[in-house]
């Protein structure tokens, strides 16, 4: 299978809509609708001169490390929690629990991006970046876009806060302990699916 042609349906600052003739494994010519974050001569680039797409965004699995560990070895240390958030989502008119994430800037790698977009959403502080356990470059949703992100596994210090957010962000921060997380990932809440896989790793 390969795809033949690519043009544009829709345009948006943040999101393309391209339609892809492609010739299907039994030689017949279809059509499939794509969702990009890439303009199209860059998606041209990358599927028919093999070029290698850049990261769009990083998922961030967080786990909050309480400061006693650090300050005094005698003290005992609270469980370290793991970072979650409530985001309202327009396309689901609701609020939805989630990890956080966004779109890495022009000029930025991933690492300075999480440090970024961690501060930003919920007030919190990047201590140090799992490089063993984060994958650089793993794909959402890839029956209906090319979208990709680093899945970044990462420590974080700090006191919540929503001083940091943009206008279009509505967030509420928590810091689970693994029974809080195993409630929310049994209940009937509206849960983003990175954020359902985090928490069942998170609670083992």
């Amino acid at each position: 299978m390969s795809i033949t042609n690519i043009t544009t349906l829709a345009d948006t600052k943040f999101l393309k809509l391209y339609n892809a003739e492609y010739i299907n494994k039994n030689g017949n010519p279809k059509n499939w609708s794509i969702a990009s974050r890439k303009d199209l001569n860059t998606l041209k680039d990358n599927y028919f001169n093999g070029a290698e797409g850049d990261i769009d965004a990083v998922i961030i699995i967080a786990m909050y490390i309480d400061k006693a560990t650090f300050v005094d070895k005698a003290t005992p240390a609270e469980e370290n929690k793991l970072v979650v958030i409530k985001q309202f989502r327009v396309p689901l008119n609701d609020y939805v629990y989630e990890i956080p994430a966004g779109l890495i800037d022009a000029g930025e790698d991933f690492e300075t991006t999480v440090k970024r977009e961690l501060k930003e959403e919920t007030g919190l502080d990047l201590l140090k970046i799992d490089f063993k356990k984060t994958k650089a470059k793993a794909y959402i949703s890839a029956g209906m876009t090319d979208e990709s992100a680093a899945l970044v596994y990462c420590t974080c210090q700090g006191s919540i806060s929503k001083a940091y957010l943009e206008p279009d962000e509505d967030i509420e921060i928590m810091l689970l302990s693994k029974a809080e997380a195993k409630s929310l990932i049994t209940s009937n809440e509206k849960i983003d699916i990175k954020a359902y896989l985090a928490i069942q790793n998170f609670i083992g």
